[in-house]
């Protein structure tokens, strides 16, 4: 159903005028949308589940759904089945029940597939071009690194979703992040992000749909511009789109869950279709040099406090959030960022826990050792990812530098588990949000790319990885 926005359309409507079950409102702005797919986890899953269950109703398409253990469960090298904690243990006791009865395939801690719901769709090629995928987690947004439509949802959803395979939809506007130019040495991706974060705020880009474009984002590998869907949620959008390229069907090819045969050929024909029309409208355009992006480091308890790392911490003057910001880090205005010490460093996530990002963080480690008084750990994005690091031998890399070598999961990143940490304790982390407690109650989070994160272990404070290329 045509969206009515014009004869040129963003790639964003394309996708959601090709979704349309049914206008509800007279002008297709809100509407029954069709979703393709869905990840379930265990802690966002169990209501809907519930009020299944109360009604009698069933699951539409069970098939077109994954359960997945990630955010509760141990990522401790010996782990077993059991949760760290009993409320951890009945939510995956409670999913594993609700994934059988309902017909859902679900990939539990012990899986050989199990890992970070974000990391593991696309492993299994279950994330594929033109596609609507909606899920009980706000950072599904990474799933429009393949030019899919991929959006977080409330319980409420979760069970229309699994009794309707539809989803009540209001359109989005639509924001165009344009990145000129080349990216300089030591800059990857989540410094692109955020720098825009930065840029726009917190609630920059609340009410949109974010295509990214320009030759920055081209030159991206898949795994970069996942990174870069995934926090585009961080600005307030409900969507983040890339037009899908080569690339992206070199990434999907050969997937277990990937069309093959004919219908991969159908499959590529459809997807090379799938970009903005020539002279579409956006309702906001916004334009990034690459060459102007530091490596970027958070001072305070947003993702949009933010700065280039050879910047000093800002002046709270007259500005309540930053003052409140500062307190809770324990900073000072007008300080450099490179003075801040850190006793914690993790790698993890499913911003930046992929086997790209390994690599990268290896590469600063090789050689070098974790600063005295630090605790560093990695937990791989899922397990898939942890045995192809240690294929590479990255795992060894990590463990010689000094670094804890984890199991796959969602880990500190949300310290629903028991990696957490303590109170005043300050965190180089490669996870996506900082906010206040969010990494262990009174903990304090510093938002870097796994780099940053390697480079600032093995400094013990906070480090320009540029530095690491001139020896330090």
């Amino acid at each position: 159903m045509d969206s009515g926005r014009g004869t040129g359309r963003t790639l964003y409507d394309k996708l959601v005028d090709a979704h349309v079950v049914r206008d509800l409102d007279g002008l297709c702005e809100e509407v029954l949308l069709y979703v393709d797919r869905s990840v379930l986890n265990e802690y966002t899953s169990p209501q809907a589940f519930t009020r299944l269950r109360a009604a009698n109703r069933s699951v539409w398409r069970p098939r077109a759904t994954l359960g997945v253990v990630d955010h509760v469960n141990s990522t401790a090298a010996d782990r077993g089945a059991l949760m760290p904690d009993d409320a951890g243990q009945t939510q995956t006791d409670y999913f594993a029940r609700n994934s059988a009865d309902f017909g859902i395939e679900m990939f539990d801690v012990l899986h050989p597939m199990q890992g970070i719901e974000h990391v593991v769709m696309p492993e299994m090629g279950l994330v594929q071009p033109g596609m609507v995928i909606a899920a009980g987690d706000s950072h599904t947004t990474t799933y429009g690194a393949f030019g899919a439509l991929g959006f977080g949802i409330g319980t409420s959803d979760i069970e229309h979703y699994l009794a309707t395979q539809t989803l009540v939809y209001r359109r989005l506007k639509n924001m165009r992040v344009r990145v000129d130019g080349r990216l300089g040495f030591g800059v990857v991706s989540k410094d692109i992000i955020m720098a825009l974060i930065r840029e726009i705020g917190a609630s920059g880009a609340t009410g949109y749909a974010i295509e990214f474009a320009g030759e920055a984002i081209s030159a991206l590998s898949v795994e970069a511009r996942m990174t870069i869907c995934n926090m585009a949620v961080e600005c307030g959008a409900r969507g983040a789109l890339i037009a899908p390229d080569d690339k992206v069907f070199a990434a999907i090819e050969g997937k277990p869950r990937a069309p093959y045969g004919v219908l991969w050929d159908q499959a590529i024909a459809y997807w090379r279709t799938l970009r903005s029309d020539e002279g579409a409208h956006f309702d906001r355009e916004v334009v990034l040099d690459a060459s102007e992006i530091e490596p970027m480091v958070t001072w305070g308890t947003s993702p949009d406090q933010a700065a280039p790392i050879s910047a000093t911490i800002p002046s709270s003057a007259g500005q309540a959030d930053t003052a409140r910001a500062l307190a809770y880090m324990d900073l000072k205005s007008g300080a450099a960022l490179t003075d801040i010490a850190i006793q914690r460093a993790f790698i993890g996530s499913c911003t930046n826990a992929r086997i790209e990002d390994l690599r990268q963080a290896a590469a600063v480690l090789r050689g070098r050792r974790v600063a005295v008084g630090v605790r560093a750990m990695v937990a791989p994005g899922s397990s898939a990812v942890r045995r192809q690091a240690e294929a590479e031998g990255l795992d060894q890399v990590f463990i010689t530098a000094g670094f804890e070598w984890r199991q796959s999961g969602c880990s500190m990143c949300l310290a629903m588990n028991d990696d957490v940490l303590a109170p005043g304790e300050r965190c180089a982390s490669s996870t996506n949000r900082n906010f206040e407690g969010r990494q262990g109650a009174g903990g304090r989070t510093h938002l870097m790319s796994p780099a940053m994160v390697a480079a600032a272990a093995v400094m013990g404070r906070l480090t320009d990885v540029r530095k690491f290329s001139e020896g330090v």
